[in-house]
């Protein structure tokens, strides 16, 4: 009985001791450390890519066409959909993007303006029972809130910069992707024991489903988010509507605090024009993602993600602590992997054990 807890407790103490040598060799990993972060943009962004266009080329390929035609087809329509994209959309992007950093510091002008009406409204003189300690606390409060999505919009606009100086190795790296597909299963079997294969081509097989629904469901919900709330914006003349609309899809693809975070840019904009207008798209974002939440997700997800929500905001949080946006995206796509994993290696070395241990 006490054999297999000494066996798990040395097992732990050998992996924790390896992990504190590790520590102190780091030296040796900060290279590759650097490589990583060069290129996790590009890899990030082809591995979206690669599980969004993976079941055309299948697809293609099954109706007797060549799979390296296949890609190449493929990349012949997204040409033509980039070329559709640098002529109608690129131009007023662009656009909005330069106006906004030239005119920066007057919304900055504006926006105090705004605050310093909304400071002395009657509104907050209802709550003011004659003093100014609430009336200070909520004007912190939301000097917090403006600085909190200041960062996050620098964070993006950084992240956005960096998808565009390396976005020429992306398109290789798909096609590589694409190419080499029906090659990477019976790699990963190969290097594992005979008698663990099938257990390794179950996990792929499973880690390959997960992602494939959990991708294609975020970027197609954060493409039909971002034209509904294009729409509404344009609709209400809210100034810089496009960027707004491509900020608060790119956000999109966060669980639960994507929606939060991509609706501040827009309440800040909002808010340098009047607070009628920040009533106004506070009710677009609220019903864009009423129905991107209740009738698009649903539909698009199916029962492909089965993550508690404690789980998922935990994890949000410590992975944007640690990577910001970047680290948010990600954070869902490896724990999944992760805990297929997890759960496999538990059910053949562990789960027996356990059991030993509790009889």
């Amino acid at each position: 009985m006490r054999k297999p807890f000494f066996r798990i407790s040395l097992g732990i103490i050998m992996v924790l001791t390896i992990i504190f040598l590790l520590s102190k060799v780091t030296f040796i990993f900060n290279p590759l450390i650097t490589m990583l972060q060069i290129l996790l943009v590009p890899i990030t962004v082809s591995g979206f890519l690669y599980y969004l266009l993976r079941p055309i080329v299948n697809y293609l390929e099954g109706k007797k066409l060549n799979r390296i035609l296949s890609i190449l087809l493929i990349y012949l329509l997204f040409a033509g959909v980039v070329t559709i994209f640098l002529i109608v959309v690129w131009p007023p992007l662009q656009f909005q993007v330069t106006d906004f950093v030239s005119n920066l510091p007057k919304l900055i002008k504006q926006l105090q303006i705004q605050m310093d009406d909304f400071r002395s409204s009657k509104f907050l003189s209802m709550f003011n029972s004659g003093d100014t300690q609430l009336t200070d606390k909520i004007t912190e409060y939301i000097n917090s809130g403006f600085e909190l999505a200041t960062g996050y919009m620098t964070h993006v606009f950084s992240f956005l910069n960096d998808f565009f100086i390396v976005v020429g190795t992306v398109p290789i790296m798909l096609y590589y992707m694409l190419k080499e597909d029906d090659r990477v299963t019976p790699t990963l079997v190969r290097l594992t024991p005979k008698k663990y294969r099938p257990d390794t081509e179950h996990v792929v097989h499973e880690i390959n489903h997960a992602l494939k629904g959990f991708i294609a469901g975020r970027m197609i919900s954060a493409l039909l988010l971002a034209v509904m709330t294009l729409l509404g914006f344009w609709l209400i003349g809210l100034p810089y509507s496009l960027l707004l609309a491509v900020v608060g899809a790119l956000f999109n693809f966060i669980p639960y605090f994507g929606a939060l975070l991509g609706a501040i840019p827009c309440v800040i904009v909002a808010f340098t024009v009047s607070p009628s207008m920040v009533v106004w798209v506070i009710v677009i974002v609220v019903v864009a993602q009423q129905i991107e939440g209740n009738l698009i997700s649903p539909y698009i997800y199916g029962k492909t993600i089965s993550i508690h929500p404690l789980t998922t905001i935990i994890l949000l949080l410590v992975a944007g602590d640690f990577g910001g946006i970047l680290g948010m995206i990600l954070a869902i796509p490896v724990y999944m992997m992760a805990k297929i994993i997890v759960v496999r290696i538990y059910e053949l070395f562990f789960s027996d054990k356990v059991e030993e241990l509790t009889e």
